[in-house]
């Protein structure tokens, strides 16, 4: 394990993805109406977040997990946007977080890039 960055960046994905399973109701509300089997995508993300995250600490999978995670980052993107817009739809209180999370994507993005072997 490099450091505690790596602990900290596998476990949010780990923790991300059991709530997918945990408390699917809230994941499944967010996935835009034009993606068909939604629980099922909610489930689906929650195990790849769970494994990519597992992956992180595991030094040969660490590259790949990484790369998947970037992907699912980029693939529930429009999942992110279409909360942001029912928030403020509704005049919902956090419409600012739902907001502020879609440039946070961006972040996870870099961070996971840190743990390829692109650098």
């Amino acid at each position: 394990m490099e450091n505690l960055d790596q602990y900290l960046f596998g476990g949010l994905f780990i923790l991300a993805g059991v709530l997918h399973f945990i408390y699917p109701k809230p994941f499944s509300k967010i996935v835009p109406p034009s993606i068909p089997r939604r629980n099922l995508m909610v489930y689906l993300s929650g195990a790849f977040e769970i494994i990519f995250g597992i992956g992180i600490y595991v030094e040969f999978a660490k590259h790949w997990s990484a790369i998947g995670l970037i992907l699912l980052l980029i693939a529930v993107f429009p999942a992110n946007v279409y909360m942001a817009q029912r928030f403020k739809q509704k005049g919902h209180r956090f419409t600012w977080l739902a907001y502020l999370r879609l440039p946070l994507q961006l972040v996870l993005i870099y961070w996971a890039l840190l743990y390829t072997n692109w650098f």
